[in-house]
């Protein structure tokens, strides 16, 4: 029996993802042109420099939503990136808290967010005469609780990294590849995932939120969420950087910026940063359903 070689195995992986890679290309070469729903994120990224590759300057167009729910970093970095793709990038804005559905904050939140999105996406298509509305949800995205999701494919929205089998990694390593500098950017997730289900999203709670993880992030950790119980904040960061918050002076920073910002209570999660946490709750009430981040 011939022994298989480390060699050849990640021969065999990179041989695979160039060839997802060059499927995806072809898609996008087919389809024309492209309205890009883009967050600056690993995978919008990723899909809009392939899509830039591929296609003529005036058939792309990267399209960014500023609303209460996305951190202000994220736009600003959004439009850096774009700019060196030499895209085409329009922002808009959207105002999901005037969807009471949304701020509800049923386990259905997400679709109302998405459907509003996508439906404004698909009118500047049709206004820039572009044949298709992409988003960058990728394959290993199917496996999760993604009410998003369902809007996307009411409203006929494509994913080509879904369509072509790109997981995360595969992502990531191709961007590596590509000197995109998203390629080790931590995952992204709106504000709103902050809350348990049920709890009210207000414009202040946002905005609380915010300011609580963007002073978090001065303190080195790589990943960062706050999770928000009215008067009580649950910090989640990696667990091999949780020591970085518990330093005497480090605690008594934190402690202090946060109830300026009206946290009564601030704790630290021993579980560590995972995605999806506010969805552990929903165990046994939607059996076969998974997590959003």
């Amino acid at each position: 029996m011939q022994k298989i070689s480390t060699q050849d195995i990640i021969f065999d992986i990179f041989s695979m993802m160039n060839k997802k890679l060059q499927h995806l290309k072809k898609l996008l070469n087919e389809m024309g042109s492209v309205l890009i729903a883009y967050s600056g994120g690993v995978d919008s990224t990723f899909l809009l420099k392939v899509a830039r590759d591929v296609l003529d300057d005036d058939k792309v167009v990267a399209v960014t939503a500023t609303s209460l729910i996305y951190p202000v970093c994220e736009i600003k970095e959004a439009k850096t990136i774009a700019k060196r793709l030499m895209v085409r990038h329009l922002v808009i804005k959207t105002d999901v808290l005037s969807n009471q559905k949304f701020v509800e904050n049923s386990a259905n939140r997400c679709y109302w967010c998405k459907r509003e999105l996508f439906s404004k996406l698909i009118e500047l298509a049709k206004k820039y005469k572009l044949n298709y509305v992409l988003d960058g949800s990728n394959y290993d995205d199917i496996k999760d609780f993604r009410p998003g999701m369902k809007a996307a494919k009411e409203l006929g929205i494509r994913s080509p990294l879904e369509e072509v089998c790109l997981s995360k990694h595969e992502i990531r390593s191709l961007s590596e590849r590509l000197e995109l500098p998203t390629f080790n950017k931590p995952s992204l997730a709106c504000l709103a995932s902050r809350f348990p289900y049920g709890m009210k999203i207000t414009k202040e709670s946002l905005a609380k939120v915010d300011k609580a993880e963007t002073f978090l992030r001065k303190f080195g950790v790589t990943q960062v969420r706050v999770r928000h119980y009215d008067q009580i904040a649950r910090i989640e960061v990696y667990k091999n950087e949780i020591f970085r918050l518990l330093k005497e002076d480090v605690m008594h920073k934190i402690i202090t910026k946060f109830k300026k910002l009206g946290y009564n209570h601030v704790t630290v999660d021993l579980e560590g940063y995972r995605t999806g946490s506010m969805n552990e709750t929903l165990k046994g009430k939607m059996k076969g359903k998974k997590r959003e981040q």
